[in-house]
C-alpha cells in the first residue's frame, strides 16, 4: 500500500484532530478551565509545517496561543511576518515569537547575523508585528554551564544598555529557564540586575529536571517574573550512577504536573499553558556519586538538591516506547501533544 504523502498526511491530521480533542459533552468546566491552550511549533517537530500551517493545525484542535520560531530570512521580512499575523488573526490565535540567544559569549548566540543589538530590534520588530507582549529568548545550554558566572555577567552588561530600546518597544524579554544553562537562582540574580521591567521569565517545567531541581521548587522561585510558559511532563528516578531524567507525556511523570499547573493557573491567571511537548528516548543520567559532575554545580544549596533527591527517591524507572514501525517521529509528535491537550483540559476542567 502507498505510503501517504506528507500533504496527504496534513490533510488528514487537521480533518481527524478537532473531533478527537473535543472535551465530552456534558463536562461542567469550572473557571481553571478557561485558561487558554497554546504550543511552540517545536512540539510538533518533523513535520516541515510552515508557519501557516502550523496555526492551521492549532486551530483544529482549538488551541489558541502559538509560539513560532522564524528563521533569520523571515525575521528580517517584515511582509512576511504581517502575513502570518493576519493568517493567526483569521483563526483567532494569539503569537508569540520563539527566539535564541541573546548573550554574546554564549556558543548559541550567532554572531554572523549581527550584535546582540541588531538581532534584538529585529526580534523585538517581529514580536510588535505579532501583537505580543513578550519573546521567549535564552542564554545558552550546556556548553555555556562549567562557566555561568561568567556568561551571565556578559548577558547583564549587553542587555543593561538596550533597557530603553526594550521599554519602548513594549514587549518584554522572556528568559527560558532552559535544559543545561541556568538554575532558578541564578535566573532571578540576573533578571533582578537588569530589571523586571525589561525582562520576565518563560516558565519551563520540564528543564528543571536537567539543572537538578524539582520543578516546583524552580515555579516557586520564578513564577513572580512569568511571562509565558512552555509546559511539560518529566519522570525522575534512581539508577545506580545517580539520577535519571527523562520528559514523558503530561501525567505519565511523577513530580505531580497536576500540582504544577495549579500553582501555575492560580498565580497567574489568564497566562496560557502554552506546550513544549518534547519526550525523550534515552535518560539523561546526573552521575551524582562521581566528584567531576559537580565541577558544574558547586554553588547549588543542599536544601535545593535535597528536593529533587525527593522526587528522585519516589520514581520508578520510566524507559521510552518504541515508536511503532511505520510511524513517522512527526507523526508520534502530533499523537504526543494531542494526548498532552486532552489531559490537560481534563485536568483544568477538575481545578
Amino acid at each position: 500500500m502507498r505510503s501517504p504523502s506528507p500533504v496527504d498526511r496534513r490533510t488528514f491530521i487537521l480533518a481527524t484532530a478537532a473531533a478527537a480533542l473535543q472535551p465530552a459533552a456534558g463536562l461542567r468546566l469550572g473557571a481553571a478551565a478557561h485558561v487558554e491552550l497554546g504550543s511552540i511549533d517545536g512540539s510538533v517537530g518533523g513535520n516541515q509545517f510552515t508557519p501557516q500551517q502550523f496555526l492551521d493545525y492549532l486551530s483544529s484542535i482549538k488551541l489558541t496561543w502559538a509560539m513560532i520560531s522564524l528563521p533569520p530570512a523571515t525575521l528580517a521580512d517584515e511582509a512576511a511576518i504581517t502575513q502570518v499575523r493576519a493568517h493567526a488573526d483569521k483563526l483567532g490565535i494569539k503569537l508569540q515569537l520563539a527566539f535564541g540567544s541573546v548573550c554574546p559569549s554564549s556558543r548559541s548566540f550567532n554572531a554572523q547575523l549581527g550584535t546582540v543589538e541588531e538581532q534584538l530590534a529585529r526580534a523585538l520588530k517581529a514580536s510588535q508585528i505579532f501583537g505580543a507582549r513578550c519573546m521567549r529568548c535564552i542564554l545558552g545550554g550546556d556548553p555555556e554551564r562549567p562557566q555561568i558566572e561568567m556568561h551571565i555577567d556578559t548577558m547583564i552588561k549587553a542587555l543593561r544598555p538596550l533597557r530603553s530600546r526594550i521599554l519602548d518597544a513594549g514587549v518584554k524579554l522572556a528568559v527560558e529557564n532552559h535544559g543545561g544553562d541556568l538554575q532558578a537562582r541564578e535566573m532571578k540574580s540576573m533578571i533582578e540586575a537588569i530589571g523586571t521591567d525589561v525582562m520576565g521569565v518563560c516558565l519551563d517545567s520540564g528543564n528543571p529536571v536537567w539543572m537538578l531541581e524539582d520543578p516546583h521548587m524552580t515555579l516557586e522561585t520564578l513564577i513572580p517574573y512569568a511571562e509565558t510558559s512552555h509546559v511539560r511532563d518529566s519522570a525522575v528516578w534512581k539508577v545506580p550512577e545517580g539520577i535519571a531524567v527523562r520528559w514523558v507525556n503530561m501525567g505519565e511523570g511523577n513530580v505531580d504536573i497536576d500540582g504544577w499547573i495549579r500553582k501555575f493557573v492560580q498565580a497567574k491567571p489568564g497566562m496560557p499553558i502554552v506546550f513544549e511537548n518534547l519526550v525523550s528516548g534515552n535518560p539523561r543520567i546526573h552521575r551524582i556519586y562521581d566528584d567531576k559532575f559537580w565541577d558544574n554545580w558547586r554553588r547549588m544549596p543542599a536544601w535545593e538538591l535535597s528536593r529533587f533527591l525527593a522526587v528522585a527517591e519516589k520514581g520508578t524507572p520510566k524507559p521510552a516506547t518504541p515508536r511503532p514501525e511505520g510511524k513517522t517521529a512527526g507523526q508520534q509528535r502530533i499523537e504526543d501533544l494531542e494526548k498532552c491537550v486532552r489531559y490537560t483540559r481534563d485536568l483544568l476542567q477538575r481545578l
